[in-house]
């Protein structure tokens, strides 16, 4: 008895991806997913090292998010192709699509980082300045997770399986970087914040991973293999040990605590490539889009007997 035919094996024609994988540029995208990230969660630090007293600190992250986003916004633009694609976004307000209201949230948060920044590196204008910066801290725990919402809105069954998920997962990312960078670029006496939130973020990165992998059932394998399965562990390392050493050294040396957070850092960029990586993989393997679909059937069934 011969074997079936591919569509049997593979679950679709000749072993063809069902939907069509984003046709997003790695680095370009995945990069925009981290410093948005980076931008977002930085305000919210730096507003809150500016409200505390912790002015050198505040400066820091108030320059490396308007840095980020600069960055963030050129990934985009080249993702794109054309630099005039991006203005021609603005021509429509679309509440349902997050690509608009992304587009939207990036030019309102832009001139409220830049101002924050200017403002603090100038010295002038500190009333304005304060309310740039709470503008910014406003704005920036949006930027740091609409990524997530674009991502999840796709068909892709690694990121839409996982869409109550993925923001958290991104938030907790971001706020591992805004930490690292803080330890990076921030005196010691200053720092408690910034360990205090590596914990946080490592606990709450680690929490929504695990339920991410247990919502997506059979699509967690691409979170686990490949280039995404790398990533995703080099990430669960850099992270642990950033944490480790922001908690037990961050502290006591400047050495120590630069190398925590640009462990913070690299981890945080691992796991924005990983998420893309395993939402790439997910897409081009016809099984993970059919897989999901029969245990939902499955479960209905069970659950209607």
């Amino acid at each position: 008895m011969t074997s079936g035919p591919p569509a049997a094996r593979t679950d679709s024609y000749y072993g063809r991806p069902i939907i069509k994988a984003p046709s997003w540029a790695p680095h370009d995208i995945a990069g925009y997913f981290f410093l948005g990230g980076l931008a977002g969660a930085g305000s919210v630090l730096a507003a809150g090292a500016h409200l505390t007293g912790r002015p050198t600190t505040a400066k820091a992250l108030k320059v490396s998010s308007l840095a980020a986003v600069s960055l963030s916004a050129a990934a985009l633009i080249h993702d794109l192709g054309r630099p005039s694609r991006f203005p021609n976004m603005l021509r429509v307000f679309k509440p349902t699509s997050p690509m608009s209201m992304g587009s939207w949230l990036l030019s309102a948060y832009g001139p409220a980082a830049g101002a924050a920044a200017l403002t603090s590196v100038t010295g002038l204008l500190p009333r304005a300045g304060a309310s740039a910066t709470a503008a910014a801290a406003v704005l920036g725990p949006v930027l740091a997770t609409y990524t997530a919402v674009l991502a999840a809105d796709t068909a892709v069954p690694a990121w839409h399986g996982a869409h109550r998920e993925l923001p958290y997962l991104f938030a907790a990312s971001a706020t591992a970087a805004a930490s690292g960078m803080a330890l990076v670029t921030g005196p010691l006496r200053e720092n408690t914040p910034a360990r205090y939130g590596a914990v946080l973020a490592a606990v709450g990165e680690d929490a929504a991973f695990r339920a991410a992998e247990r919502r997506l059932g059979s699509v967690a394998v691409t979170y686990r293999e490949g280039r995404a399965g790398r990533l995703m562990r080099a990430a669960r390392t850099l992270t642990a040990a950033g944490t480790a050493g922001a908690v037990l050294f961050g502290h006591r040396s400047r050495t120590a605590a630069a190398t925590a957070g640009l462990a913070l850092l690299a981890g945080s960029v691992c796991t924005r490539f990983g998420v893309f990586a395993a939402g790439i993989a997910s897409a081009e393997d016809p099984a993970h889009t059919v897989g999901p679909q029969r245990e939902a059937v499955a479960r209905r069934t069970t659950l209607s007997q």
